[in-house]
């Protein structure tokens, strides 16, 4: 069974960062994108981010581009990926999802994704 443990996140005031972290555990295909969509109170989910398996291709929204960064850490016991996010805003806030694609390199639809984190809150106050 696959797992996404997702961590970070908070309240937090504008100009602040925050660090979101996704860990993959279980019987996980060998290579996997990893993207990170987001939902605001009463929108639809979004997409913030994707990086490749092996962090050689990130896309980011435009929203959020110059400000988020992802980083990867691949081990034999767990890989875990992060979002960094700088500059927060009161428009960043929301319900960040991580998501695992089995391919190499990810996408921007959410359709595409194969296995969900359960979110976590990301609070900015103005």
């Amino acid at each position: 069974q696959v797992r996404l443990i997702q961590s970070g996140g908070g309240l937090v005031q504008a100009g602040d960062s925050v660090r979101l972290s996704c860990s993959a555990s279980g019987s996980l295909f060998a290579n996997y994108a990893l993207g990170w969509f987001r939902q605001a109170p009463g929108k639809e989910r979004e997409f913030v981010a994707v990086g490749s398996w092996n962090g050689d291709s990130t896309e980011f929204a435009d929203s959020v581009k110059g400000r988020f960064t992802i980083s990867i850490s691949r081990g034999s016991a767990q890989n875990t990926d992060y979002l960094q996010m700088n500059n927060l805003t009161s428009e960043d806030t929301g319900v960040y999802y991580c998501g695992a694609k089995c391919r190499r390199y990810g996408s921007r639809l959410q359709d595409e994704f194969d296995f969900w984190g359960r979110g976590t809150q990301v609070t900015v106050s103005s």
